[in-house]
């Protein structure tokens, strides 16, 4: 193999792995598709007050992301993630009110090589906005 196609190959590689460690972005309808086909986890990452406001996506699962501080614990966090799992491979669906703390957690967990973690790019708002169903808490 000359130097040409080995830094080729090499270059190939490395972008397949950030390919394939990136943060997935739905939408209501792409999440609401997922829900019926892959059994994912869905995670909403806001806070108790939130929860009592708007309610929860269904089937969802309450798991605070940032404190009142504004702090992540990500191993913490990643932790209590992995008992709520059924597997490892498990689709991973992050929730918060407009998209953006579910994007940031979801960067984090991607970098940490986490892999099929997904947020709902218009977050719950965009969800109830669309008709979609909450449960109430």
């Amino acid at each position: 193999m000359t130097l040409k196609s080995l830094c080729f190959a090499l270059l190939l590689f490395a972008s397949c792995s950030v390919i394939a460690a990136e943060l997935g972005q739905l939408n209501p309808d792409q999440l609401q598709s997922l829900q019926q086909q892959k059994n994912p986890l869905i995670v909403d990452v806001r806070t108790p007050s939130e929860w009592q406001a708007s309610g929860i996506i269904p089937n969802s699962h309450k798991l605070q992301g940032f404190d009142s501080n504004g702090q992540f614990d990500a191993a913490k966090w990643l932790a209590d993630l992995e008992k709520l799992k059924t597997s490892p491979d498990q689709p991973v669906v992050l929730v918060c009110r407009s998209g953006n703390r579910s994007s940031k957690i979801g960067a984090i967990l991607t970098e940490q090589g986490q892999n099929n973690i997904y947020h709902l790019n218009t977050g719950i708002q965009g969800w109830i906005q669309s008709g979609k169903p909450v449960q109430a808490q």
